[in-house]
């Protein structure tokens, strides 16, 4: 994108013949300048709506783009590839810098407009994602809407040292509510503003990756009585997501990492504690709660404007199968499918990729589960972090990568479908400040409760990487390179760690792509990773044409979905669901808001949506029976069964089957 074409005049050469060469030139530049115009103005955009991979909805009602953005008004370009000037929306500007073909749009008179491309090799965002063949080369945004103490320690050890040091994001939230002098709960806006920006896009792309996941938590949506998070405001950062994902051609999975209740009881979901969805007495109460948000987010995500931002939707992170029970889990996931695409309908182009995590049960146990859905994938987080502990050679890890993971995502490409693992990292070890949680310690050195006390080593070796050699960093290189070539499809956790206040550092370099890259620990180029695994070929395909949206697809047997009811028969550590608490469908929907957007032109007006995609889903929201009184959400594990429990009027309904469209 930086090449250049000098010319020159022979000096031997008489004036006309000179002024023929400026003439020519002058003519050649008016050329290029039209030839511009059209592309920009009119051929890009409309690869919306004609050709190829394109699919349909990408375009505001607002008109076609230009050179130039405000339809002349504005002279910022909104365009560009390697070395071009891009202007932020925060009015500073950078080089952009994109060696892999990666071009950015942002045409503030087409906001909609979806042209961008990570990378010449991945489609833009207005054509559509081959599932069989494109490769997601992904990384987390962890930590940043839905915070985590070791991604993000300086907010947590600011109040280490009180009476109640904060584990979670529930307790981060108390200490900063009372925290007045310091700006309160809103300190956590401040977080969102600065963890993450627009420049962390550009520079995601830069890095040769083309997907991002996002985690986020249910108070983005609303809160209830007691719950103490900041509720909405992050809701406003991942609109900004979503913006600069689509101007720098980022896809988008959306991962629904916190659910009300907790789903893992680990201080990710909101609370650390127990596990209180499909657990204990609430835990039908609570998943009634959860699929209301599904259906929220569902509704968000399907609407024109923004599915090809967001083109997969993890409905819950890391649920506990073990706790909860298989049975119930498929239950609850046949049901969340059914909610997400009774709003988006049936067949590609239509909503979002629908995830499913494995529940720690492994990619295999799901065999054959929901076949003849519509895009549904398996999400699996593989990591030799919290397992046994060892002082092997992180070069020892390489094969063992290759020989673990390998033959488990082609198994399940093949026996269930699209595979991703939606987390991994390069830590071999669970050494790193917080990385199990504030003030628990570690198996490395022995000091992790409830692991023994049998210490392998010191983890300042790990921690400490200014100290690393550069035989430590190719180690690390080749074990990244093992773990991408076996995975094929993943997701690193995370982008970026953020610096201790305590260290002045980052005390967790295992999971920061971010750092890995700029200390040469982790591939400039992920491609650089095929083949590193010889003894194991990637999954050859193609995936079947109704696990991507084709011919059969949302054709599930009517004996497969009897086999799973909804609600499940018991609720785990709690009974018959006869004598559980229930919500009652009759609440007020919450509606994700849309962003807002000021248009230069002040004739010009967007249709950002209104956040509900389908007209016709008009169910309403699980809320809590008016005058009855509930077990505590959060602890119903622990509390007695109510002797006349509240049972609420459509507990027991099932989503209608969503109705079969022709794939797009």
């Amino acid at each position: 994108m930086n090449e250049k074409r000098a010319l020159y005049a022979n000096a031997g050469k008489n004036r006309k013949r000179t002024w023929f060469i400026y003439g020519a030139i002058a003519l050649l530049l008016l050329l290029v300048g039209a030839a511009l115009g059209i592309y920009f103005g009119i051929v890009k955009p409309k690869q919306n709506n004609t050709g190829g991979k394109a699919s349909s909805g990408s375009n505001s009602t607002s008109g076609s783009g230009g050179s130039v953005g405000g339809g002349g008004k504005s002279s910022l370009a909104i365009s560009g590839g390697d070395g071009s000037n891009v202007t932020m929306d925060n009015g500073s500007s950078f080089t952009y810098t994109n060696s892999f073909g990666g071009t950015w749009y942002a045409d503030p008179q087409n906001p909609f407009v979806s042209n961008a491309q990570a990378q010449s090799w991945v489609p833009a965002l207005n054509q559509s994602w081959d599932w069989s063949n494109d490769k997601i080369y992904g990384v987390n945004l962890g930590g940043w809407l839905n915070t985590e103490p070791f991604i993000a320690p300086a907010l947590y050890e600011k109040y280490a040292n009180t009476s109640n040091a904060p584990v979670d994001e529930w307790t981060l939230s108390v200490a900063m509510a009372a925290d007045t002098a310091s700006g309160g709960l809103n300190q956590l806006e401040d977080h969102y503003k600065t963890f993450i920006t627009e420049r962390d896009f550009a520079d995601i792309a830069a890095a040769g990756l083309n997907w991002v996941r996002i985690p986020i938590g249910y108070w983005a949506i609303e809160v209830r009585d007691g719950e103490p998070f900041l509720a909405k405001t992050s809701w406003t950062y991942f609109l900004k997501a979503i913006e600069w994902a689509r101007k720098y051609g980022i896809r988008i999975n959306l991962d629904l990492h916190a659910l009300p209740g907790s789903q893992n009881g680990w201080n990710h979901s909101g609370r650390l504690g127990t596990v209180n969805v499909l657990n204990g007495n609430m835990g039908l109460a609570n998943a009634q709660r959860a699929l209301t948000y599904i259906r929220v987010i569902a509704e968000f995500i399907s609407q024109p404007q923004y599915k090809d931002v967001v083109p997969m939707f993890s409905i819950t992170n890391e649920p506990q199968a073990p706790v909860v029970g298989m049975p119930s889990l498929q239950s609850y996931y046949l049901q969340a499918y059914e909610i997400v695409r009774n709003v988006s309908g049936v067949g590609q182009g239509n909503g979002p990729m629908v995830m499913l995590h494995d529940g720690f049960e492994g990619p295999g146990n799901w065999a054959g589960f929901l076949t003849n859905s519509d895009r549904v994938g398996m999400d699996t987080h593989p990591y030799f972090a919290f397992s046994g502990q060892s002082t092997a050679a992180i070069s020892s890890f390489a094969p063992q990568a290759c020989s673990a993971w390998g033959p488990m995502m082609n198994n399940s490409m093949s026996a269930f479908g699209l595979t991703v693992a939606g987390e991994f990292s390069l830590a071999t070890n669970d050494c790193g400040l917080f990385v199990n949680g504030v003030g628990l310690g570690t198996r490395y050195e022995g000091t992790f409760a409830g692991a023994g006390t049998n210490a392998v080593g010191s983890c300042e070796q790990w921690d400490n990487w200014e100290s690393w050699t550069q035989d430590t960093k190719n180690q690390l290189q080749s074990f990244a390179l093992s773990s991408m070539s076996a995975l094929q499809n993943w997701f690193f956790w995370t982008w970026k760690i953020g610096n201790s206040t305590e260290f002045g550092s980052v005390r967790a370099p295992f999971w920061s792509y971010q750092l890995g890259i700029q200390q040469n620990w982790l591939p400039k180029d992920p491609r650089a990773a095929v083949g590193s695994c010889p003894n194991t070929a990637a999954f050859a395909g193609p995936l079947l044409a109704w696990q991507t949206g084709g011919a059969g697809a949302g054709s599930l047997a009517a004996t497969d979905v009897a086999a799973l009811p909804w609600p499940p028969a018991t609720i785990s550590n709690a009974g018959p669901v006869s004598v559980l608490p229930t919500y009652t469908a009759t609440g007020p929907v919450p509606t994700l808001p849309a962003p807002t957007i000021t248009a230069t032109d002040p004739a010009t007006t967007f249709n950002a949506g209104n956040g509900w995609a389908n007209a016709q889903d008009t169910m309403m929201a699980y809320v809590p029976v008016t005058g009855c009184s509930y077990p505590d959400p959060w602890s119903g594990v622990s509390a007695p069964t109510p002797t006349a429990p509240c049972t609420g009027a459509g507990a027991r309904r099932r989503e209608a089957a969503p109705a079969a469209m022709t794939p797009m």
